[in-house]
C-alpha cells in the first residue's frame, strides 16, 4: 500500500492551480479493481477575499456522486504522478 507524506497531499498552492477536468485521487479510498478512486474537477476553484485561506473546489465521482474540497479535507486527495 502506497505510504503518503506531506509532500504528495494536496496543497493550497496546487489546489488554487486546479483547471476544470483535471484528476484528483483519494486517500484511503480504492475501487472494486484496487485503483484509487478518481474524482475530476467538476468547476471553478472558489476564493475568498476577504479570507485568503478559505477555497471550495467542485469535484465529481461517477454519474452521481458530487462534492466540494475545502480547506478541512484538503488533505484527502493528492495529484497522481
Amino acid at each position: 500500500m502506497k505510504t503518503f507524506t506531506h509532500e504528495t497531499l494536496l496543497s493550497f498552492k496546487e489546489a488554487n492551480g486546479l483547471k476544470y477536468g483535471q484528476i484528483l485521487h483519494e486517500v484511503g479510498c480504492f475501487n472494486k479493481d484496487r485503483t484509487p478512486r478518481r474524482w475530476r474537477v467538476n468547476g471553478k476553484v472558489k476564493r475568498w477575499i476577504r479570507s485568503p485561506e478559505r477555497i471550495q473546489i467542485p469535484i465529481k465521482h461517477g454519474l452521481y456522486s458530487y462534492s466540494y474540497i475545502t480547506e478541512k479535507n484538503m488533505d484527502l486527495f493528492y495529484l497522481p504522478m
